[in-house]
């Protein structure tokens, strides 16, 4: 798991290499250990206030399309160095108008080790038509978990946070520091 002072690092690196006029406001930037996905807010079309929620959708699709494509070789080339530096895949993403659109973004495969009960709950969901296969099914049950705990999930992620710092903080966290000082010259005094 990433560490909060190396999120905090990712961040600051994207709100400096960013063109300050890409998005309306600094960007959403999230990392695992595959990709790092950045989500900025881009302006919403100006339509009348009483336009149909059909003109609203399709104006926001095309404003979006819009920022895809003519930001594209300057979102190539901070993900570029991105990629390099951080050795992970960098996906985009805006908000318009309240709609989130993600672009070309990782989906990275998961194994597990499934008991026949577990198995089974996903091969009810895929005669169900809710999923195409096992791995659809699975899919399909972390995105449900995911929009119903995320505050659970959050606590969570704080918590493993909390105990990465105690972890830094313990006897072990720089052994250079104690070997550095074992091997002083006799009689040498610390200044």
């Amino acid at each position: 798991m990433i560490t909060t002072e190396q999120k905090e690092q990712l961040r600051g690196w994207f709100a400096g290499r960013l063109p300050d006029d890409l998005f309306d406001e600094p960007a959403e930037v999230t990392v695992d250990r595959e990709e790092i996905t950045v989500v900025g807010r881009i302006p919403a079309p100006r339509l009348a206030e009483d336009a149909p929620a059909a003109e609203r959708a399709a104006a926001v699709t095309a404003r979006i399309q819009d920022f895809r494509e003519r930001t594209r070789e300057t979102r190539m080339s901070v993900a570029r160095d991105a990629e390099h530096r951080f050795r992970r895949k960098v996906s985009w993403g805006v908000v318009c108008d309240g709609e989130r659109a993600l672009f070309t973004h990782v989906a990275a495969p998961v194994m597990t080790r499934l008991r026949q009960p577990e198995r089974q709950v996903l091969d009810t969901l895929i005669a169900a038509g809710v999923a195409r296969s096992r791995s659809d099914a699975l899919a399909w049950c972390v995105r449900l978990v995911q929009r119903h705990t995320d505050d659970w999930l959050g606590e969570l992620r704080d918590s493993l946070e909390h105990v990465q710092r105690v972890r830094a903080q313990g006897p072990d966290a720089d052994p250079g520091r104690q070997e550095a000082a074992d091997s002083s010259p006799p009689g040498a005094e610390e200044g």
